[in-house]
């Protein structure tokens, strides 16, 4: 569905510069979560997915091929994410907040 066509306001994601690190990090959240929309805008992938969005440090070694450095390798794409976002060594999620939710 074309993004202008889809209402993404509760949608959250990551924005994450091109490349190969991209490419597993994006099949692993496609494979993670449900509806996942990704806008390809050359540079950088924005993916959105309702609500939650999340990723796993072995998921996207399971695309990459090899070990990553987690949640560092991740940061050093990602040059910008819609959410709040929580970070462990193990897992990224992306949660949307609505203005109700804040204190």
């Amino acid at each position: 569905m074309p993004e202008e066509t889809t209402n993404t306001y509760d949608h959250v994601g990551p924005v994450l510069q091109a490349g190969a690190l991209t490419n597993a990090i994006v099949a692993a959240i496609r494979d993670l979560n449900i509806e996942v929309i990704v806008v390809d805008r050359g540079a950088y992938l924005r993916v959105l997915a309702p609500r939650t969005c999340m990723v796993t440090r072995v998921s996207i070694e399971k695309h990459l091929g090899r070990p990553m450095r987690f949640p560092g390798e991740l940061e050093t794409v990602m040059s910008a994410f819609k959410g709040a976002i929580r970070l462990t060594q193990d897992e990224a999620v992306w949660q949307f907040k609505s203005a109700s939710h804040v204190a």
